[in-house]
């Protein structure tokens, strides 16, 4: 007998309240509707971070934020020090003006010495511990410290238990920005309480999504999907994500809904490839193979253009994401599955736990197949919830569009410029075993 899922929470949820939108029932485009700036530029930015045709979720992130702040406050106002993996160089758009080398320490002095030469008002930095080289990323602390500019960093992962490394780069990280962003309250939490980040710093600022209709799947259907009930998963694929509990569930599934078919979209993440090239999706397969569900389960194997992924996701019946460990502090599929007014089956991480609150979603526990069958079923089984469900989750996204967030980043860059008083940065203070380590991980 299948497990029983875990009962969708009913408490209040504080984070973005906002007047929401009437609900909109009809297909529209997903792609800015105006190049036209609709008010003045408070500030200049130049923002730090990857930026597409790199494929990861934050050069995602900072692609749609610059676009997002040039359609409200015009393309001249901000552009981009993108930062390059060891391997590679990419083909970027005219907004990146200069590159710098991951695992290259001279490079991020010289980008600093860049921006302090530009013209823009204040530094935005993307900061997770992955894009920046040196132990926990400690390389860009030779940026931060020669930088002469005010400094907005948008904190992508905030750990609840890190290492000694991750906790001094970030708590450097946080002495040389004027401000932080957060995209959760739970971020929000653990920056005070593990990183000593006073609360006046912080920002809490959602993820953003794009402006989506609440439309019914089927007008999303396209030759391959009509016809059959879409779940659907996007992102680029690695160990960590737990498809492989959505395949082991599909069985169940599909014992009541023959017609069912599991979409992973995605490319394998660049830098797993590089490690173990596609041996994640290739397991995949293999266990869809074995359970019998081969025909049930369709990758996409590709990093997903915004046309593609909003038709995508547009499609799907149900949106799941099986991952694996609870500190995930930010998921942007997730925002953006939410945003579409989709019914979304959630593991219970922290980004998913906040987000899925007040009925917009059902959380199941981790790794258990059969409690994401039985709450598959029963959400394929009753429309009406199904569709309280979608409706609610379309509403509360309201506040995350992208227009609305690049007015609160301008909000936070306009704060911090104000309240610059003093060129230099004064640190937390530290115990004399952290200013040793500090030093040392800057040099490295």
């Amino acid at each position: 007998m299948s497990a029983p899922a875990s009962p969708v929470s009913l408490r209040s949820n504080s984070l973005m309240r906002c007047e929401a939108r009437p609900l909109v029932f009809e297909k529209k485009s997903a792609l800015s509707p105006s190049v036209v700036p609709s008010r003045s530029l408070p500030v200049r930015v130049a923002i730090v971070g990857n930026h597409l045709p790199r494929q990861c979720g934050i050069a995602t992130f900072t692609t749609d934020l610059c676009d997002a702040i040039a359609v409200e406050y015009g393309a001249a106002g901000v552009f981009v020090v993108a930062v390059n993996d060891q391997q590679s160089r990419y083909g970027y758009p005219t907004r990146v003006r200069f590159e710098l080398t991951e695992g290259d320490l001279s490079s991020y002095r010289a980008a600093a010495d860049f921006l302090n030469s530009s013209d823009v008002d204040l530094v935005c930095l993307q900061h997770e511990y992955g894009i920046y080289g040196g132990k926990a990323g400690s390389h860009v602390l030779r940026l931060l410290q020669h930088l002469k500019k005010p400094v907005v960093t948008t904190l992508h992962t905030v750990l609840r238990e890190p290492d000694i490394d991750q906790l001094i780069v970030l708590q450097e990280i946080a002495a040389c920005s004027d401000r932080l962003i957060v995209m959760s309250e739970r971020s929000s939490r653990l920056l005070q309480d593990i990183f000593r980040v006073p609360i006046k710093k912080i920002d809490l600022i959602p993820h953003g999504i794009p402006d989506l209709p609440f439309a019914e799947p089927a007008s999303y259907k396209d030759s391959f999907s009509t016809g059959k009930t879409v779940l659907l998963t996007f992102g680029l694929l690695s160990p960590n994500k737990g498809f492989e509990s959505m395949i082991q569930a599909l069985p169940r599934i599909v014992a009541r809904h023959q017609n069912v078919v599991y979409i992973i979209a995605g490319a394998t993440h660049p830098h797993v490839k590089r490690r173990e090239g596609d041996r994640y999706r290739l397991q995949l397969q293999a266990l869809a193979k074995e359970l019998g569900v081969e025909e049930n389960v369709a990758f996409r194997n590709r990093f997903v253009s915004p046309q593609e992924m909003a038709s995508l996701v547009g499609s799907a019946d149900i949106y799941v994401t099986p991952y694996r460990y609870e500190a995930q502090a930010v998921s942007g599929t997730l925002a953006y599955a939410l945003g579409a007014g989709k019914a979304i089956i959630s593991t219970p991480y922290w980004h998913a736990a906040e987000l899925l609150n007040d009925g917009r979603g059902a959380l199941v526990p981790f790794e258990d197949p059969a409690a994401l069958a039985h709450m598959a079923n029963e959400l394929l089984e009753n429309d009406a919830a199904r569709q309280t469900m979608r409706e609610r989750a379309y509403v509360y996204a309201r506040c995350m569009v992208w227009n609305r967030v690049a007015q609160s980043y301008m909000q936070a860059f306009a704060r911090a410029s104000a309240d610059r008083r003093q060129p230099a940065r004064v640190a937390f203070p530290l115990q004399a075993a952290e200013k040793n380590a500090t030093s040392r991980l800057i040099n490295v």
